[in-house]
């Protein structure tokens, strides 16, 4: 659980298969009201995932970025699939919860610590101004919590917190990842993992750039 790294091809197809079924059942007004896609048509929307413009054919499930020639990994496929049969239009409550507060998530937390949260404190940990830097690249923002974080929204309704506390020579650095309470109304615990995952990796390449 928590990460969709084992999961075998068969078992990703199958999960694409089930999220673009359902999708197919919906209509395109009722799946824009509940996650904040636009709709093209009666057949297609636009949803924004990581500061990226996707369109989605809602009868085939079919994905793709808008005006670019580039393949969409299956991962994020069911990511945006399953947000976008999960999303039940709650409004952001402005209250944050950890990923252990998600049902399903306490017994994981510590795999989605290994997997986020060190990867993010190794990258960012002695230089937290490059973590806002390339947050901004992702459509982040500045938030107010601990010395230094951000707020970046992975989908409409899904905003994501990273914050870190500087260290010194007596406390090592620390930091969390927090998310708006309204998210298990729009994923999973499992899905958050791997969508938090998704965006740890393409900040701390992000970083490597910046610092290359």
């Amino acid at each position: 659980m928590c990460s969709y790294e084992d999961i075998s091809k068969e078992s990703f197809e199958l999960a694409l298969n089930l999220a673009t079924k359902k999708l197919s059942s919906m209509k395109a007004e009722e799946i824009c009201r509940n996650s904040g896609a636009s709709r093209i048509d009666d057949d297609s929307l636009l949803i924004q995932y990581l500061n990226r413009p996707y369109q989605v054919a809602i009868s085939t499930g079919e994905i793709s970025l808008k005006d670019k020639e580039e393949d969409v990994p299956i991962k994020d496929k069911i990511l945006i699939l399953h947000y976008l049969t999960q999303a039940r239009g709650t409004p952001f409550k402005n209250k944050l919860i950890t990923y252990g507060q998600i049902e399903g998530g306490k017994f994981y937390s510590p795999v989605f610590v290994k997997r986020n949260l060190d990867p993010i404190l190794k990258c960012f940990g002695h230089r937290p101004k490059l973590l806002l830097e390339v947050a901004q690249k992702m459509g982040g923002k500045s938030a107010t919590y601990g010395d230094i974080s951000v707020s970046i929204d992975a989908f409409p309704m899904v905003r994501i917190f990273i914050i870190i506390w500087k260290g010194d020579d007596e406390v090592p650095h620390g930091g969390n990842i927090l998310f708006d309470g309204n998210i298990p109304n729009y994923l999973a615990s499992e899905d958050v993992c791997v969508l938090t995952e998704i965006l740890t990796w393409k900040l701390v390449n992000l970083a490597k750039t910046s610092s290359s």
